[in-house]
């Protein structure tokens, strides 16, 4: 399997920087919580990360739980990474979390620093990596304080596991507060991924002025509200969706497809076409339009999902009328 990289991966793709760091990511990075377990096919994602990087996507983004089962996301990438990619480490931001359960006992979920060390142990081991790039808090612990666990962040970059870290699906309070304890131990958080999209506006009611006072990224995940503003749903529910099938494992309820949705998004698609763009297409470009978005992450079934993604680079900018357009039908 000798792959090569399309020598020219770096012309199309918008790099835009995190915060106020040194690092910079591609505006479109590739997610790996679906279609990367076990449970997959091994080439389908041996050509969806090829067709990513030979694209210029140079951000692949995982988590201990993701698969399934949990933990073979990251054995099926460290299979692909050994293969066709590990001569192209230093092109790669590779990133990881955890704080979901992962195995049995009480050591293993939440924001303990003993699971978290642990955890980023066994996911180098399963990605075959010395270190990754950013590892991520996945989610607040009610019951650790929170010192102790950005201290197991700070520990893990002073140990070389991990150049940067981050957090995910904070609060704009607990982002502030965690922020500053790690400034304070010399650590920057370097980078927040929240869940934002059209449907799912909680970001804009602090959370991305707190990331931009504290000088910090942000990479949306679920930008298609797991596939909802998508052409996928515009007549419902198809036969062999991963709702249909209820398949589990972060794919969309099916009680979350209601006829008030399905309304908005034939209205969002409109729209889209007459901006010459499919409605995912617009989604993402609408995301990116705010240059507090250093990137946004994308999930694919299939390659050439990945290229229909990153035409949303084509058309970032909307006018008034568009914005107000698009309030105007989600707030129906």
């Amino acid at each position: 399997m000798n792959y090569l990289p399309n020598s020219q991966r770096y012309q199309n793709m918008e790099y835009r920087r995190c915060g106020k760091s040194g690092l910079k990511l591609p505006a479109v990075s590739l997610g790996l919580w679906h279609n990367f377990g076990a449970i997959d096919n091994l080439e389908n994602a041996r050509n969806i990360l090829r067709l990513a990087f030979d694209n210029g996507i140079t951000h692949f983004d995982l988590a201990n739980n993701y698969g399934p089962p949990p933990g073979s996301a990251e054995e099926t990438f460290g299979r692909i990474f050994k293969d066709d990619f590990k001569r192209y480490r230093d092109e790669l931001i590779i990133s990881t979390k955890a704080g979901w359960p992962m195995w049995d006992g009480p050591y293993g979920d939440l924001g303990s620093k003993k699971y978290l060390v642990a955890s980023l142990d066994q996911s180098l081991q399963r990605m075959g990596l010395d270190y990754v790039d950013i590892f991520y808090h996945h989610r607040p612990d009610p019951e650790t304080p929170l010192e102790e666990t950005m201290a197991a962040l700070d520990l893990i970059v002073k140990q070389g596991k991990a150049l940067y870290v981050g957090i995910s699906s904070y609060s704009p309070s607990e982002t502030a507060q965690a922020a500053e304890i790690l400034k304070n131990l010399g650590t920057p958080c370097l980078i927040h991924q929240p869940k934002y999209s059209m449907f799912d506006r909680w970001v804009e009611d602090g959370l991305l002025d707190v990331l931009e006072d504290k000088g910090m990224g942000c990479i949306p995940f679920s930008p298609l509200a797991q596939g909802l503003l998508t052409n996928k749903y515009l007549k419902g529910i198809p036969e062999g969706s991963r709702a249909a099938n209820h398949r589990g494992n972060g794919a969309i309820e099916e009680d979350q497809i209601t006829d008030d949705k399905i309304a908005k998004v034939g209205k969002l698609n409109e729209l889209a076409l007459k901006r010459g763009q499919n409605l995912a297409q617009m989604a993402l470009s609408w995301i990116l339009k705010d240059k507090r978005i250093t990137s946004v992450l994308i999930g694919v079934s299939k390659p050439e999902q990945v290229t229909d993604s990153l035409r949303c680079l084509e058309n970032l900018s909307f006018t008034q009328d568009e914005l107000q357009l698009i309030n105007s039908i989600l707030a129906e």
